[in-house]
């Protein structure tokens, strides 16, 4: 019985969305994992597994609504400095989710992508993600783009060091140089910028996240820890985003 109440619940939530109105991209600072396994008495490696299963809930409801980019902080340049426990727990969660879920992607539609540094991970890892990439490749209901070994302030630092080789080799001219050209180099170019920030546990920052693309894209705050996130509150987060007027800076 309680299973059928919380599906009409969440169905009825869907409907009351603008399917003319709904955010092409969204990305999402997924966080309270560690939290979630503390206020549970379980290891902090549990929380990270539940959130992952908590992705992929988020990922099948974007697609039943139609989002085309879901773009997810999923291992930040600081996440390093974590105890190495966690890390590993972090690293093997990447390979199995990666590994077991290749086929079900390619079934959903889910093409898979990434920004940040992935070649500083090991290289069981990256053989992962190339295999997923490469499988994906064809699908188109929804690009999945996992934020990995990611920062904001690096992914500039990097786009300017690609642009200054550029210039270097006399491409072009200091005039040209203009927001377009600068957004190129970075790790995003190629996708339009998320028209919603959802951040999960209440945490009021973007934790060097996105710093450049989200300069005009509606932030939602929850106080709900990533693990318990679900449908329902992730159209929540749509049905809000669509109550907003969005000036963009007018």
């Amino acid at each position: 019985m309680i299973p059928n109440v919380c599906d009409r619940i969440v169905a009825e939530k869907k409907e009351l969305l603008n399917r003319e109105r709904i955010p092409q991209h969204v990305a999402i600072i997924m966080d309270g994992n560690r939290r979630w396994a503390a206020q549970s008495g379980l290891p902090v490696e549990s929380g990270h597994w539940k959130g992952a299963e908590t992705l992929l809930r988020i990922v099948e409801g974007a697609i039943e609504i139609g989002v085309k980019v879901l773009t997810v902080y999923s291992f930040s340049t600081e996440n390093w400095k974590r105890p190495k426990r966690e890390v590993h727990a972090l690293l093997e969660v990447f390979e199995s989710y990666l590994n077991r879920l290749r086929g079900e992607m390619v079934e959903a539609g889910v093409r898979l992508e990434t920004i940040g540094e992935v070649e500083k991970f090991p290289e069981r890892i990256r053989l992962a993600l190339k295999k997923a990439k490469d499988a994906t490749a064809h699908c188109e209901k929804l690009t999945l783009i996992l934020a990995l070994n990611y920062g904001g302030r690096s992914e500039m630092t990097r786009a300017v060091k690609k642009l200054l080789q550029d210039y270097s080799l006399n491409k072009f001219t200091s005039e040209q140089v203009d927001e377009e050209m600068f957004a190129s180099y970075l790790d995003t170019s190629g996708f339009a910028d998320p028209e919603l920030l959802i951040r999960t546990s209440g945490e009021n920052r973007i934790s060097n996240f996105l710093l450049w693309q989200i300069s005009y894209s509606e932030v939602y705050i929850t106080k709900t820890l990533w693990p318990d996130f679900t449908k329902d509150d992730f159209y929540e987060a749509i049905f809000d985003f669509q109550q907003r007027e969005r000036r963009e800076g007018q």
